[in-house]
Parts: C-alpha cells; sequence; structure tokens
C-alpha cells in the first residue's frame, strides 16, 4: 500500500478497517500511541481490543479527584481482566488549590467560565502531561454521540498538540457499541444501567431522561450548544495537513 503520509490518507486506510486491525495498525506503525480512557463504553471497548491487538498502546486514564465510586472500582477490575497497566495522570495540586481559592469547590456550577477552569485543572493539563512525547492519542469520540461530534474522522492532525489523534470507532453507532460489549461481556460502570450513558466526573454527571441525547447529562446545567471539557476543540483540526508520520500502512 502507499505510505500514509497525511492524516486524510490514514483516514482513508482505516476505514476500510475492522475494530481490531484498526488498533493492530495503530500499535504497529506508531512508535509510542498513547490510548485516553474515561472508563465509558466506547474506552472499555477499545481497552478489550489494546489488550488483543495492541499492547504496544500505552493505556492511561486522567483521575481527576472527584470521579464516581464506581469509576474507581471498574479501573481496577479493568486492569485484572486485561492485565494491562492503566496509568493515572493526576491534576497539580497546586493547581487545584488555586481553583478552590478563586472559584470554591463547586464553583463550577456557578458559570461557564469557572466551569471550564476547573476542567482546565482536572483533565486538560493532566492530559498534556500524558501525551508529552506521544506521536498518536487514540480517543473513543464516536459521531453519534452528540451534533458536535457528527463528523469526527478516523484520523485527524492535532496540531496544537502536534501528534495524530486517532478515533477508531467513529463510526460506530451506539446500538453496535453496545452490541460489541455484549459479545465480548466487556466489563462496564454499572452506572450506565441506571441511565448514565456519558460518565464524568460525579459533580458534573447526571442520569439522563427518555429521549434526551447521551451526552445530555454533563454540565447539563449549561445552556451552551455545545458543551465539551477542553480536551476536543469545538472544530476538529484539518485533516489533510500532510505529516510524514507513517512510513507505511501494512493492514
Amino acid at each position: 500500500m502507499p505510505p500514509a503520509s497525511s492524516p486524510q490518507l490514514l483516514n482513508d486506510t482505516l476505514a476500510e478497517l475492522s475494530l481490531g486491525e484498526r488498533i493492530g495498525l495503530v500499535s504497529r506503525q506508531f512508535d509510542r500511541a498513547v490510548f485516553t480512557t474515561s472508563l465509558g463504553l466506547e474506552d472499555q471497548l477499545i481497552t478489550s481490543l489494546v489488550a488483543e491487538h495492541g499492547r504496544a498502546i500505552q493505556v492511561v486514564t486522567l483521575q481527576t479527584g472527584r470521579l464516581f465510586p464506581e469509576t474507581l472500582e471498574l479501573l481496577e477490575t479493568t486492569e485484572q481482566r486485561y492485565g494491562l497497566t492503566i496509568t493515572r495522570f493526576e491534576p497539580d495540586t497546586d493547581d487545584v488549590e488555586t481553583y478552590v481559592d478563586r472559584y470554591g469547590l463547586n464553583g463550577f456550577y456557578e458559570s461557564i467560565e469557572a466551569r471550564k477552569a476547573c476542567c482546565h485543572a482536572r483533565k486538560v493539563v493532566p492530559l498534556a502531561k500524558a501525551l508529552e512525547g506521544a506521536e498518536a492519542w487514540i480517543t473513543g469520540l464516536r459521531r453519534d454521540q452528540s451534533d458536535n461530534r457528527k463528523a469526527i474522522p478516523f484520523a485527524e492532525w492535532d496540531g496544537a498538540r502536534g501528534l495524530m489523534k486517532l478515533n477508531p470507532l467513529a463510526d460506530v453507532t451506539s446500538n453496535d457499541l453496545k452490541a460489541l460489549i455484549a459479545e465480548s461481556d466487556v466489563p462496564t460502570n454499572p452506572l450506565h444501567a441506571r441511565g448514565y450513558p456519558s460518565i464524568g466526573c460525579e459533580p458534573c454527571t447526571r442520569a439522563i431522561k427518555p429521549g434526551e441525547p447521551e451526552r445530555a447529562g454533563r454540565w447539563w446545567w449549561e445552556q451552551e450548544s455545545s458543551q465539551e471539557c477542553g480536551l476536543h476543540p469545538d472544530a476538529p483540526p484539518t485533516s489533510n495537513t500532510t505529516q510524514p508520520i507513517l512510513e507505511s500502512v501494512d493492514a
């Protein structure tokens, strides 16, 4: 196959592969690929695929300090189930203290500015540390998670972080995801069965109502059309910028 010298070519290649083949390709082609898991359904499926097809991929999680107890328990269960070490990245103590001094422990309820500042300290800064030196970043983003994500490609160049951002589940529907989880008996968070399709920090996540989008329970008190924490920008970086990342793509 021709050299994959651009995100667009890599995107087109990944589109033709099975999920396991996508993970295997990433594992072979990048010297350091990092998968960030929040232990949601998407990420649990990817973790199972990494265990089977791409153990060279580093699995990390952002230990924000405000996660549900069920999420923390699932973290340990997942490591034991797949024989993987999931590296924890925590916020800097000074950053958290500075936030609390300015906004209060739960100041994120008071304004979008305060909420985004909390996400920055607890998630964005630790993510930057997790991705230091990485060539590729694997996420669990899917197109049908929200309107804001409906155009997500399989591969895009993240110019801000200087790496390839890969979304191997981009085309997986919610129904297909649940079927794959059940088929492979992937361990999941018990909160999903209680109406939490998308799970983040405990103070910022609620169960959704029938008919609501699956991310409606995240930062539900805000009225923004786009409710994100800052890890994934509203508009994805251009996917046709040439970057000599891969020497070859052998499926």
